[in-house]
């Protein structure tokens, strides 16, 4: 099983981004799933999760109406969409199966300000 991140890169302030997770293995399409984040000397903290069917999603307050989470099931991919990006969305984002335990290896993204 293995959860692949990608997109990240420099961004300026204002910006956006558009982050994928490729996921290998059955277990996609019957998991949530989940996008965490780590920045430098901070813990990991949740950002944004949507159901199996992606039907209901969930957001970080900080997050809230600028990102946006969605999958696609025939794809086996979650994504999201980051907007008006600020310097303090600089993390690590990672994606998460909350249903099965599975960590990607992280895709760094960095806001200029």
């Amino acid at each position: 099983v293995q959860l692949v991140e990608s997109g990240g890169g420099l961004v300026q302030a204002g910006g956006s981004l558009r982050l994928s997770c490729a996921a290998s293995g059955s277990f996609f399409r019957s998991s949530p799933m989940s996008w965490y984040r780590q920045a430098p000397g901070k813990q990991r903290e949740f950002v944004a999760a949507i159901s199996a069917a992606g039907s209901n999603t969930n957001y970080a307050d900080s997050v809230k109406g600028r990102f946006t989470i969605s999958r696609d099931n025939a794809k086996n991919t979650a994504y999201l969409q980051m907007n008006s990006l600020k310097p303090e969305d600089t993390a690590v984002y990672y994606c998460n199966s909350p249903l099965y335990g599975y960590w990607g290896q992280g895709t760094l993204v960095t806001v200029s300000s």
